[in-house]
C-alpha cells in the first residue's frame, strides 16, 4: 500500500509502501520513552520504497543495550517522529504511523516488547 505522510507543521513529507499486514505496536521500554506513551505503533517498509519528498529529517541515534544501533528519524521542527531504520545496510524501515496520512486504514496486527 503506497502511503504518504508528514510531520505536524510540515516541514517533513516523506512516502513509502507499507505492508499493511505488517501494522506492529510495540510496547519495549525504549518505544514507550520514545513514543511518551505505553506503546509506539510502526508500519513495516521496504526501505527502498521510503523517500523524503520534502525537508530533511534530524537523526538521533540510540544504542539498545545489546549494542545495536537504531537511527531514528524525527522533524527538527516539531519533534515528529517519522521512523526508524537501521544504520548499515537497511532492507526494512519502520515509520511511525502516526505520521502517515492513510493511518485509518492501518490496523495493528502484531504486537511486541510486552510480558504476559
Amino acid at each position: 500500500m503506497n502511503v504518504t505522510g508528514a510531520c505536524h507543521c510540515g516541514s517533513i513529507e516523506f512516502s513509502a509502501d507499507v505492508d499493511a499486514s505488517q501494522v506492529l505496536v510495540c510496547h519495549c521500554t525504549d518505544c514507550q520513552i520514545l513514543a511518551g506513551s505505553a506503546f509506539r505503533v510502526n508500519a513495516r517498509a521496504p526501505f527502498e520504497s521510503f523517500k523524503v519528498t520534502k525537508g530533511q529529517p534530524k537523526i538521533y541515534v540510540k544504542i539498545a543495550e545489546s549494542g545495536a544501533e537504531r537511527l531514528h528519524g524525527f522533524c527538527p521542527e516539531c519533534g515528529t517522529p517519522l521512523y526508524s531504520v537501521a544504520p548499515v545496510n537497511p532492507s526494512v524501515i519502520f515509520l511511525r504511523i502516526g505520521a502517515i496520512h492513510q493511518r485509518d486504514s492501518l490496523r495493528p496486527a502484531v504486537q511486541i516488547g510486552r510480558s504476559e
